[in-house]
């Protein structure tokens, strides 16, 4: 599935396009029924929609799907923090570490793909460390539900290392082991990548300005 997903989240496969699942094994170099199990698996995540008869089409991703898509990163990864922040073993923070490392190394060479790619895996380093393995593969899918627009927040809107800086709070709460203070620096960070990235993707249409993301973002973790 991992090739299929990569061959999406890299447009080598077009959004829109649809393809059988004969020749989309030809292209990755499987065969017939592994490519089948693959392209229902991606189906399940949202990122092809399978037509009987006619293939698998790559769906293309909305700004509608990006507010959702934050907003469930909101409701998964916020609480997912506050625990990771309490229970972290020391191997655990070792991981988490060296993901932020990782991210940072790409910044420092200026690399936009690589930076986006180590931010994705400090985040999903966070999750693996909050104890449930479905966790990880939703999140996992959400993230690449946004890489299938082919947008990241990097370059366009903030330099990779403004990427690196947003996430520093996060390091720093997890490393303190203080709770509250890691769900508050996770919620900072993911709303304002979502204000960043929608504001980029949405350009003059009003349905999604700053006030109106302002407010779908606002309820995932609103208990008032």
């Amino acid at each position: 599935m991992e090739l299929f997903r990569e061959a999406i989240t890299s447009g080598e496969l077009v959004a829109g396009e649809t393809y059988s699942a004969n020749s989309l094994g030809e292209r990755i170099g499987v065969s017939r029924t592994p490519a089948r199990e693959a392209l229902l698996q991606l189906a399940r995540a949202g990122m092809i929609r399978i037509d009987k008869n006619k293939g698998a089409t790559i769906l293309a991703t909305t700004l509608t799907d990006l507010v959702e898509v934050f907003q469930i990163r909101l409701m998964l990864e916020v609480p997912a923090a506050a625990k990771v922040a309490r229970t972290v073993s020391e191997a655990g923070m070792s991981r988490i570490l060296e993901c932020f490392a990782h991210m940072q190394a790409a910044a420092d060479e200026d690399d936009a793909e690589a930076t986006l790619r180590a931010d994705r895996d400090f985040h999903l380093q966070i999750m693996e460390n909050a104890g449930n393995t479905k966790l990880v593969d939703v999140l996992e899918n959400l993230r690449n539900l946004v890489l299938t627009r082919g947008v990241g927040t990097a370059p366009a809107a903030r330099s990779c290392q403004d990427v690196v800086d947003d996430h520093l709070d996060i390091v720093k709460a997890i490393s303190a082991h203080d709770g509250p203070a890691a769900a508050a620096a996770m919620r900072r960070h993911i709303v304002n990548t979502a204000e960043l990235l929608i504001a980029q993707e949405a350009g003059d249409n009003a349905e999604f300005d700053a006030d109106a993301v302002t407010e779908a973002l606002r309820w995932p973790n609103d208990y008032s």
